[in-house]
This record gives structure tokens, sequence and C-alpha cells, in this order.
């Protein structure tokens, strides 16, 4: 679920960098009260925090439990040979 919040999060930095930048206009009052340069910070602040949030993301199993598999070694010393694997 972070993931997708990650996405919206950069996806509307780069639309305010986008109306910051005046690749499309909008007819509102406030952006002509603040300085374009401040628009287009903050859309670049937008992006890399939705990067920063989709990133830490660990990916929630459902249902599913991952489990780490061990080797299963066949003799001793440098003879040694993997026979398997099991589940820890």
């Amino acid at each position: 679920m972070k993931k997708m919040v990650g996405y919206v999060v950069s996806i509307a930095g780069l639309v305010v960098m986008a109306l910051g930048l005046g690749t499309f206009q909008l007819d509102w009052a406030i952006f002509d009260t603040i300085d374009q340069s401040f628009i287009v910070g903050a859309g670049i602040i937008g992006i890399v925090a939705g990067v920063v949030i989709s990133l830490t993301d660990k990916g929630i199993k459902r249902g599913k439990q991952v489990h780490e598999e061990v080797p299963i070694y066949e003799g001793e010393g440098k003879g040694r040979k993997i026979v398997g694997y099991q589940r820890k």
C-alpha cells in the first residue's frame, strides 16, 4: 500500500513542477503571488519524497510466508556437495 502512496505523491510532485515551469497554465491567483522557483522546488521535493516512500516499502506478502532455504551437504571437507535445500 505504501508503494501506491509513493506513486501518487510522485505524480503530484510532477504536476506541481510542471505548473512551476509553465508547461500548462492555471488562472489561480495563488500562482501569481508565489515565485515560480518555489513552486518548482516544491514539485522536486514531492517527487523525491514519493520515490523514497515507494522504495522503503518492504512488500507485504499477503497470506504467504517467506522461508529461507539452507543447503543440505553430503560429505566432508572439500568433497562436500549440495544435495538439496531445507526450509528454515
